[in-house]
């Protein structure tokens, strides 16, 4: 299955290549994202059961296990929310003259070599390679950033590469830091396998091991949107077509994420304390939480504000990994999945208020609930559930952190986050509430809803957020523990 999950986007790039119908083309678009969704659910049920699932072809380099299984479900599942939104979003865009039939192939193909990129790099067990497919994210995303070829879009598109490259760079010589640490204790094969280093890791060179985290955790955190080095974030969210900023923050940020936890654990492993990778990571976290409280209380652009919110919940998760407990780690990756599906419904149910208001000032909008009644309803529960309000998924995943941080005797830690999400609450609530309510007065926006297609995808997502907030499906808690395990120090 594991080859399946990675051919189907490869497949389908080739087939939207040779085929121009419009109507087919969504058909193939929805179609290889839910065969990748049932491969997905097969590896899942193959992980669960045997821990993992590794292939001997190609050197063995294809490894899934709890925890790379636990992100690509995220992947996979945000990815067929987002074929389903694509088809009615592209056909508004029609309408309205924003794009022309000839672009929508081009969409396609970008889009599914996005996804195809962010999947290797989750199904592999070589730390260089996993590097590859990161940086592969990069290239295939900035066409996507640049879409509508206007001024600030082509702007936003620039900054994006140019960052997250330099970002990637100092990955790579993290990456190469990395290899340095085991030259004289893996062999051939071996060089660079997560596995192996994490299997051999007391034999590692603690101070070249050092050196390689901290690139690793700058680069990496680039594209995570860790702040200071999260400048291209907001730019690029703000100007990509709605679905592909669902997912840039829903599924990007964590696939970088992942590359950090991964060397975190190799690190820990081998210095046998979390003192060193932890106190970095704590403050990359509590400085992107305050960097975003500061800009969220500023927005006068939705989308941008959203874009804000995926910093702030980037460097919850940061913090969280930092404290390194059992119960941290659990609520980090939990934290990982209720964010995802919580920003992907918010920026998808953002381009239905985009389409039908034609802009993305704050201030230009009025009495949602009354023209976008069910996206209104959900866009208007979705800030309270990013907020961290119950029953959603997002205060459940932050208490389990901010009880984590608590019974580490990190006080100071715990209350400072506390207070800053208060404030962060409160900026959303007084920028973003105003836009529900009031009259609208032109008459060109008419009540009504648009894209069906979309508005089913953004409601199932409400869902699953609304049911991880209110209970953990045993499957799932299993799956995390596992997960949790790996990353503490269980087996591998």
């Amino acid at each position: 299955m594991g080859f399946v999950l990675l051919a189907v986007p490869v497949v389908a790039v080739v087939l939207f290549l040779l085929i121009r119908s419009r109507k087919l083309q969504y058909a193939i678009s929805v179609s290889a994202s839910t065969i990748i969704m049932i491969a997905a659910a097969l590896l899942t049920r193959d992980v669960m059961l045997f821990g993992v699932v590794e292939y001997s072809a190609l050197g063995g380099v294809f490894y899934i296990d709890s925890l790379s299984i636990l992100v690509l479900d995220i992947v996979v599942i945000i990815g067929l929310m987002t074929s389903i939104y694509s088809v009615g979003y592209l056909e508004e865009e029609l309408k309205h003259g924003k794009l022309d039939p000839g672009r929508i192939r081009i969409y396609y193909i970008l889009m599914y070599s996005f996804i195809f990129t962010m999947m290797l790099a989750l199904t592999v067990k070589n730390m260089g390679i996993m590097w590859i497919a990161i940086e592969a994210t990069t290239l295939a995303s900035t066409f996507l950033v640049g879409f509508y070829n206007g001024k600030d879009s082509i702007e936003a598109a620039w900054k994006y590469i140019i960052i997250c490259s330099v970002g990637i760079a100092i990955a790579l010589l993290g990456i190469t830091f990395l290899q340095l640490s085991s030259i004289d204790v893996l062999k051939g094969s071996q060089f660079l396998d997560w596995t192996a280093l994490y299997n051999k890791a007391a034999a590692l060179n603690p101070s070249t091991l050092r050196f390689a985290f901290i690139f690793i955790v700058i680069g990496f955190g680039t594209k995570a949107g860790l702040a200071p080095m999260h400048t291209w974030l907001p730019d690029a969210h703000s100007q990509a077509p709605s679905p592909i900023s669902a997912l840039l923050s829903g599924v990007l940020l964590n696939c970088a994420m992942y590359g950090i936890i991964r060397t975190i654990a190799i690190v820990n492993r081998s210095l046998g304390s979390s003192v060193f990778t932890g106190r970095i990571m704590i403050t990359f976290g509590i400085l992107s939480i305050l960097t975003a409280a500061i800009f969220i209380l500023t927005q006068k652009d939705y989308k941008r504000l959203l874009a804000y919110s995926s910093i702030e919940h980037m460097g919850i998760i940061a913090v969280a990994i930092g404290i390194f407990t059992p119960l941290s780690v659990f609520g980090a990756l939990l934290h990982m999945i209720n964010h995802s599906f919580t920003k992907s419904m918010l920026f998808l149910s953002s381009g239905n208020i985009l389409q039908k208001y034609d802009t993305k000032e704050i201030s230009k909008i009025k009495g949602m609930l009354k023209i976008l009644p069910v996206t209104g309803t959900v866009f208007l529960l979705g800030l309270f559930a990013i907020a961290g309000t119950p029953p959603f998924g997002v205060f459940s995943s932050e208490f389990v952190i901010l009880t984590a941080i608590f019974q580490k005797n990190n006080f100071w830690i715990g209350i400072l986050i506390a207070v800053v999400l208060a404030v962060i609450f409160a900026g959303i609530a007084h920028t973003m509430f105003k836009m529900f309510y009031g009259t609208n007065t032109s008459a060109e926006i008419t009540a009504g809803e648009i894209n069906i297609p979309g508005v089913i995808a953004i409601v199932v997502l409400f869902v699953l957020i609304t049911v991880t907030g209110l209970f953990i499906p045993n499957p799932l808690k299993e799956l995390i523990e596992k997960a949790g395990n790996i990353i503490i120090g269980g087996q591998v």
